[in-house]
């Protein structure tokens, strides 16, 4: 299970990412293209074309989880941007974009720190 309490930071890959990588081919990715640290304790988050799956690689302790999400109707809210730098976001927007919303909710009561 996603614990987004030992989660320091989620980084989502822009545009479209080939979802027949498997681990290996996703933290070279994330180590050579974003130039990040897949062993950090961060999130990962790849999202295919027709924006209906997304991969999540994750390290813990000892190992990487693949967390993998098919949606049977709909599509997630996806940044189309093309560009090859992460878009970082926090843990709180990932859930959003999994529950099927937006990343930017207007309504969304502000975080107080």
């Amino acid at each position: 299970m996603l614990n987004e309490a030992t989660v320091d930071r989620v980084y989502l890959a822009r545009g479209s990412t080939d979802l027949r990588k498997s681990i290996d081919g996703l933290a070279v990715l994330v180590k050579e293209e974003f130039d990040l640290d897949p062993f950090s304790s961060s999130l990962f988050v790849f999202c295919n074309r027709g924006r209906d799956k997304l991969k999540i690689l994750h390290w813990e302790h000892n190992g990487f989880w693949l967390y993998y999400r098919r949606l049977e109707r709909g599509k997630f809210h996806w940044p189309s941007d093309s560009s090859t730098v992460p878009l970082k976001i926090s843990p709180r927007q990932l859930r959003w974009l999994l529950d099927g919303l937006s990343l930017d909710q207007k309504q969304a009561h502000p975080v107080v720190t």
